[in-house]
């Protein structure tokens, strides 16, 4: 080989170039393979520089479209094409769509779509194979449509060639070269094609891999500020209503949380109906939330024991990470309804207590229960109405614990259910309250009432005539219902063991005995000589000697003490009664 053939070839000249130099045949063929070899060397090299770029893109990875732009325009550069691009596969859609272009102009090719085994990428997509054409317009291999063909044509393309983007047997896109002039592909650019999509799967499997794991951070510190903030309140001292707010602030639903037996403890937003039983029982079962008709339930529980439920509404599809916080706050929950036990159990014990030693012995130290009753919020010296109460349908403890809700002082007496009520309050009225806790009894409650009375004495003795009230209504066969002693009138009297006749004259004739130990009158006994006559004012004067006027100004003087009413058959009936009693319990 001549010197100057070296020489050109040391310059770089071209294959032309070298083939005009004139030289011997043999040696520019010989100088000709030099020259492809070192051309192929140079173009090895390029390509090997572009992948390790590409490989550094991909470790430094920080925005995945900034490295797909990247390889999509190095493999256009590499191939020296007019176009370059990549699609991606539309997850159950059946379909690609243009993800990156780098030299494309025509804004109809960069909005299209193929569907699978469409054009040249919906078969590369489909078949997971590469394909390359010289002249896709006319090629025969590929079902062309109107839309392909329509963005093809705007944007000028002739030859095509394909690679398929593919993680495992799975497909994901597509890597195209195109130009605008017929060309053949080398099987060589076909593997650097190939190689520069394996980088770009790699490169979206890898921020998948990322935005999953971000994801997975983003929801655990969400639900760990979720189970913080919930916690907090519940150390805090919020109750039931707070922790459901929170807990709908964070899921963006409506939230109900109901005990036990059903009855609604807080909630916010739209109330929620209780759940059914099979609802709450399989999520007992299970520990999940369970849904049912598009609302989602999970059972409140401490250990195998069922506190209630938590009922969320307004969030028919809950993702994983939204139902393990919605199964977290059921947790939270159970830790307040534990505490919220915890202190009322205390609560009642102290309660209870005092309740036993203010009727056992009001007297001994009247001044430290009215102490003790103060530091649970009640006042003694003010009036309040004692109920007694009895039902066969639940045990006693659970009765205090529903009548507690609605009274001021609850406990157990002497076996019995006792509890103070300030008599403005509808629980004063023992009717009603026998309705009222007939539900959370599960059955009949009877309910004897007396008072309001006021200070430890007069609490006692208002509870001996409740207690005395209502065995006259048990053994009246009137359970489930209310009453007082006055109602009952004599008929307890009668019916009530150890009956207080004292008291029961006192609250008949109290008004009458008074006015006579004041004025030295005699209203009683004209009241007993009016109805020894049968109410006849004549033969009353007689027997009282003085005028009929007299008589009849000293009975409408009683009226004004009694009331009305007080000559009514009924009426009359309890005041005769009180005269005799008062007359046979006086001393001689």
């Amino acid at each position: 080989m001549s010197v100057e053939l070296l020489d050109l070839i040391a310059a770089g000249a071209s294959a032309q170039e070298l083939a005009a130099a004139g030289a011997d045949p043999r040696a520019t063929e010989a100088a000709l393979r030099i020259h492809a070899t070192l051309a192929g060397h140079s173009r090895r090299e390029a390509e090997l520089a572009a992948l390790f770029d590409t490989a550094s893109d991909l470790a430094r990875l920080r925005d995945t479209d900034a490295v797909l732009q990247s390889i999509v325009h190095r493999a256009r550069m590499l191939l020296r094409v007019d176009v370059s691009y990549l699609s991606m596969n539309r997850p159950g859609a059946g379909g690609t769509y243009m993800r990156v272009t780098d030299g494309c102009t025509s804004a109809l090719f960069k909005a299209l779509r193929l569907g699978m085994g469409e054009g040249l990428g919906g078969l590369v997509a489909q078949t997971a194979r590469p394909y390359a054409t010289a002249d896709y317009p006319t090629d025969p291999r590929f079902r062309h449509t109107g839309p392909i063909d329509e963005a093809v044509r705007d944007e000028g393309l002739i030859a095509i060639i394909g690679v398929p983007l593919a993680l495992g047997d799975e497909v994901i896109g597509v890597l195209y070269a195109s130009d605008r002039r017929p060309r053949q592909f080398s099987p060589a650019e076909v593997a650097l094609l190939s190689s520069l999509a394996d980088h770009a799967a790699i490169a979206i499997d890898n921020a998948r891999l990322i935005e999953t794991i971000q994801e997975h951070h983003a929801t655990i510190a969400r639900a760990q500020e979720a189970h913080d903030r919930l916690t907090a309140l519940v150390l805090g001292g919020s109750g039931v209503r707070e922790v459901a707010e929170a807990v709908a602030g964070v899921l963006g639903g409506a939230i109900t949380v109901h005990d036990a037996t059903g009855t609604e403890l807080g909630r916010s937003g739209a109330p929620a109906r209780y759940p059914s039983a099979e609802v709450v029982a399989a999520s007992q079962t299970s520990g999940r939330a369970v849904a049912e008709d598009g609302v989602w339930t999970c059972a409140v529980l401490a250990g195998p024991e069922l506190l209630g439920s938590i009922t969320l509404t307004g969030r028919a599809d809950l993702v994983d990470a939204d139902r393990r916080l919605f199964e977290r706050a059921s947790v939270v929950t159970a830790l307040l309804l534990l505490l919220r036990r915890s202190t009322a159990e205390a609560e009642d014990r102290v309660r209870g207590e005092l309740v036993a030693d203010l009727l056992t012995a009001p007297d001994r130290d009247p001044e430290a229960l009215i102490d003790r009753a103060r530091r649970v919020g009640v006042d003694l010296g003010a009036g309040h109405v004692v109920l007694v109460l009895q039902s066969d349908a639940c045990s006693r403890g659970r009765l205090a614990a529903a009548v507690a809700g609605h009274a001021a002082l609850a406990g157990l007496h002497a076996e019995q259910v006792v509890a103070l009520v300030p008599p403005k309050e509808a629980a004063a009225d023992p009717g009603k309250l026998a309705s009222m806790l007939a539900g959370p009894a599960g059955g009949p409650v009877t309910v004897a009432a007396a008072g309001p009375a006021a200070g430890p004495a007069g609490l006692a003795a208002a509870h001996a005539e409740a207690a005395r009230c209502l065995r006259a209504m048990l053994a009246l066969g009137r359970e489930g219902d209310g009453a007082t002693a006055g109602e009952l009138g004599f008929v307890g009297v009668l019916l009530g063991d150890r009956a207080d006749t004292a008291g029961f004259v006192r609250s008949v004739l109290g008004p009458v005995l008074d006015y006579d130990a004041r004025r030295g009158t005699e209203l009683v006994k004209t009241l007993n000589c009016y109805f020894a006559a049968g109410g006849n004012l004549v033969r009353a004067k007689d027997s009282l000697h003085v005028h009929v006027n007299t008589v009849a100004q000293r009975l409408e003087r009683i009226s004004a003490l009694l009331g009305p009413d007080w000559s009514s058959p009924a009426g009359a009936l309890e005041l005769q009664l009180a005269l005799r009693l008062h007359r046979l319990t006086r001393s001689p």
